[in-house]
């Protein structure tokens, strides 16, 4: 019965962070995540205790204004709930739970394989047709503002590609990581994609953005599984968000970067 409890909490747990993170329903996504938490005490003890930390987590994320704006303002608040979104689970973790459920495997150090190499440049060239396209298809280059100036240039490709780093730290390492304690990779990562493409489509991939965010986030949550280096899947993500950065130059002023085939 204990694992019947468990499902469902996993279930209402995903079902409020679409609705509270992903389409900003407040109300209706809270009212599911006190469900879930209400259903995760019937659960199993160690199960409980681990789950309940993406439950602070999603509701951290749940009260942060979570845009592209990338005024200094801005910055603070939404910067200090996803640093407390990935931080109070690490801390907890270590802390109160003395175990190392929750922890960054970075691993620079290790050797890279030639086929390493080749995903990565095989990502940035599929990245290069895809992104400008999803853009310009789907509208979705208006939920990020592009303006002249270094200062303002200079804070929005920081504000990328430091929230691309973050993702790889929550739904990568820290969710991922704690349900990989409870159930089978596979299903583990399934659901990690949902919280993934979640945030990032209220961040601003809207229309079908989320078709190839959930496929992308099951597919850096499988290499992270087989190589184990945060490091890795942050470079791979980085490089997508180099591309982004530029495509969405091109898309808001063509003649600033001239170098994608999509006007």
């Amino acid at each position: 019965m204990k694992k019947f409890f468990e499902y469902l909490s996993l279930l209402l747990l995903c079902a409020s962070t679409i609705l509270l993170v992903g389409l900003q329903l407040k109300i209706e996504g809270f009212i599911l995540l006190l469900i879930s938490v209400v259903f995760l005490l019937l659960c199993n003890k160690r199960f409980r205790k681990d789950l309940f930390l993406i439950h602070i987590s999603i509701g951290i994320l749940g009260i942060t204004p979570i845009t592209t704006d990338v005024s200094y303002v801005h910055a603070l608040v939404m910067g200090s709930g996803i640093l407390a979104a990935v931080g109070i689970p690490y801390v907890v973790s270590r802390l109160l739970y003395k175990d190392h459920l929750v922890s960054f495997h970075f691993d620079y150090r290790r050797k890279w394989y030639k086929k390493e190499f080749l995903y990565i440049t095989a990502t940035a060239v599929v990245a290069y047709f895809l992104i400008p396209f999803y853009l310009h298809n789907t509208g979705a280059y208006i939920n990020w503002r592009v303006e002249p100036g270094i200062s303002y240039l200079t804070r929005f490709f920081i504000g990328i590609n430091a929230l691309g780093v973050w993702d790889e730290l929550f739904f990568i390492s820290t969710v991922l990581g704690i349900l990989k304690r409870h159930m089978n990779f596979a299903l583990a990562n399934l659901i990690q994609a949902v919280f993934f493409s979640s945030f990032l489509y209220e961040l601003g991939f809207t229309g079908w953005g989320f078709i190839m965010i959930y496929l992308l986030s099951i597919i850096q949550g499988y290499i992270y599984q087989k190589t184990g280096s945060l490091f890795y899947v942050i470079t791979i993500h980085l490089t997508l968000d180099i591309i982004l950065f530029l495509a969405l130059i091109n898309a808001h002023h063509p003649t600033w970067v001239p170098i994608f085939l999509v006007k």
